[in-house]
Order: C-alpha cells, then sequence, then structure tokens
C-alpha cells in the first residue's frame, strides 16, 4: 500500500480543457493530514503510518483517544487512518508531521474508496436487475416478485447467498484510475475526472492506483490494396506499346499475303 490521503467529498461540477470540451469532475476537499503514530516491525508487527483526519472537539473524544492525540502532540480530529509502508516509503516521515495535496500531481491515476449511498431496502428487480414477470396473463398481484427461490424438502433451505430483495447500497466501494484534473493548494481542494461513491461530506481515502493504467495503442493501418489489384500487377507503359506495335506489323504482314 502507498501513502494516501482522506478527504471529503465536496460534490461534481465541469471544467473545460484547453480545446473546449467540457469535463465532469468531482471535487474533493482534502485539509492536511497529520502523522500520530508510526508502527514498526519490533513493536506493532507490521509497518505504518497512522494518520489523523480533520477536527474534533475536545469534550466529544473520550479520554483514552484524546491521550493518544496529546502524546503525539497534534490536534484532536475526527478519526483516525493507517497506511501500510515499506522502508523507502517511510523515509523522512515522522510524527507531527503534515501531510497534504503535494504528495499527488496533476495527471497521476489514483484509487477513491468511499461508502455508496444507502438506498434502504429494495426489491429483486431494482437490487439485482431481474426481469419482471408477465403483465397479464393471469398475474395480478407478482409483477416485481422475484419468484421461487429453487429449494424443495432437500435441502428444505435456502442457501447463502441467493439473490433476493434486501439492503441495497451503503457498501465499501474503491474507484480504480481516476485522473487528477487539477489541484489547488491553497484551497486544499482536488479535482478528479468523474464520480466517486457516496453523499457529498462523505469521508474518502485517496491513494496512487494499484493498476498502472496503460493506453490503448492506437495502429494506423495503410489503405491496402484489394486481392484482384495485387494479382493483376501493372505493367509499364513502353512494355503495353511494344505489345501494341508487335500486334500491328503481325496484322500489317497477314493483309499482304
Amino acid at each position: 500500500m502507498s501513502m494516501g490521503i482522506i478527504g471529503q467529498k465536496a460534490g461534481m461540477t465541469r471544467i473545460f480543457d484547453s480545446t473546449g470540451i467540457s469535463v465532469p469532475v468531482t471535487a474533493i476537499s482534502v485539509p492536511p493530514s497529520l502523522i500520530t503514530q508510526i508502527k514498526t516491525m519490533d513493536k506493532d508487527g507490521y509497518k505504518a503510518v497512522q494518520v489523523s483526519y480533520g477536527q474534533k472537539k475536545e469534550s466529544k473524544i473520550n479520554k483514552a483517544v484524546l491521550g493518544h492525540y496529546k502524546k503525539a502532540a497534534v490536534t484532536p480530529g475526527r478519526g483516525l487512518m493507517e497506511f501500510r509502508l515499506n522502508d523507502k516509503e517511510m523515509e523522512g516521515l515522522e510524527v507531527g508531521k503534515s501531510i497534504d495535496l503535494s504528495v499527488f500531481k496533476v495527471g497521476e491515476h489514483v484509487d477513491i474508496t468511499g461508502t455508496t449511498l444507502g438506498k434502504g431496502f429494495q426489491g429483486g428487480v431494482k437490487r439485482h436487475h431481474f426481469k419482471t414477470q408477465d403483465a397479464t396473463h393471469g398475474n395480478s398481484l407478482s409483477h416485481r416478485a422475484h419468484g421461487a427461490t429453487g429449494q424443495c424438502q432437500d435441502p428444505g433451505r435456502v442457501f447463502k447467498g441467493k439473490k433476493m430483495a434486501g439492503q441495497l447500497g451503503n457498501v465499501r466501494n474503491t474507484i480504480q484510475n481516476l485522473v487528477i484534473v487539477k489541484i489547488l493548494l491553497e484551497e486544499n481542494t482536488i479535482l478528479v475526472k468523474g464520480s466517486i461513491p457516496g453523499h457529498d461530506g462523505s469521508d474518502v481515502i485517496i491513494k496512487p492506483t494499484r493498476k498502472k493504467y496503460i493506453a490503448r495503442e492506437i495502429l494506423t493501418i495503410e489503405e491496402a490494396k484489394s486481392p484482384v489489384e495485387e494479382i493483376k500487377s501493372e505493367e509499364p507503359k513502353e512494355a503495353v506499346k511494344e505489345k501494341k506495335s508487335s500486334e500491328n506489323i503481325k496484322a500489317e504482314e497477314k493483309s499482304e499475303e
């Protein structure tokens, strides 16, 4: 895992590039995060960096967590997040250091993790895109019912994971390979192309992409000759003239005879 940063989704808008094309972007407010702890292999069993994000009143934090913030000499935040790093990535990091948007650059691809919108209890048609039943022909009460679950006396139960009606949304989701369009350091805001999970004001995690984006190569294919044209090789004009002249001479000799 690479070093990331935590922000809040501010909403969606659009910007225009140099050619005048409209680009849909999501604005993310990313205040600086403070390092509260550096975990080592000897003491904790793994290597990671713990950061604090956001702000919260001390009166709303329990004493154990508040003591953790005071030990690191940082202002209390809304939460803590860990990023596992290797030795090279942990160079130069220390408790109390601030991490801001300078860790990213325009054009870089990132993965953004958030919690999707919760849509409550939904049926099989909306939740799993099931096909609806007949509108007529004797069907009057089961237009959007998901139908039989496929079990009889044996095994006498519904298997776990069966697609049925239930809670839709409100799950953790990651969108990969989003391009950073613009970084506003003074306003602590980053603009990424496309949409991200979550409602406005929800927390999101921004990290360098794990799967490197490889652009498809556009191959330019020259206009190939048709098979007939390839078979028929064009003869030089001089050869054609010689053929015509020889044919005319033969015709004259025959006429004289």
